[in-house]
């Protein structure tokens, strides 16, 4: 492949776009705004989100958890988020948080791509980090 061809990192443009899809994703994540989250997630059998404590395969099984999840995900603090884009059509979002009340560090990555409908998230990896002795 000609270098030329490669997909540019970091075009300016598509990291503003992303980067205004993560923060839509955190305010409807903390508001428990189900549609909201419904609506960032590409609604596909393709779509993986693993959880803390789950692994969830295609939209109908994600959008199920988040139906059955009392309260939503607990409040937390963004403490770093990167995010890059690779070419025009697909970024990933990568971030540090931590839950209010908690001294654990959690870790969430999430993959876009640009759809006809337009960003949406393809697959998501959240974990929390293991206690410090």
């Amino acid at each position: 492949m000609n270098p030329a061809e490669y997909p540019v990192l970091n075009d300016q443009g598509v990291l503003n776009e992303v980067t205004a899809m993560s923060d839509r994703y955190e305010k409807a994540l903390g508001e428990n705004a189900l549609l909201e989250l419904d609506a960032l997630f590409y609604n596909g059998a393709e779509t993986v989100r693993y959880g803390v404590g789950e692994n969830l395969y295609g939209f109908d099984e994600i959008q199920a958890f988040r139906r059955n999840r009392t309260g939503g995900s607990p409040p937390r603090e963004v403490l770093r988020r990167v995010v890059t884009a690779i070419g025009k059509d697909v970024a990933t979002v990568d971030l540090e948080f931590q839950r209010i009340g908690s001294d654990r560090i959690g870790r969430q990555s999430q993959t876009w791509f640009r759809s006809p409908e337009g960003w949406k998230i393809i697959a998501a990896h959240v974990s929390l980090m293991g206690t410090i002795s």
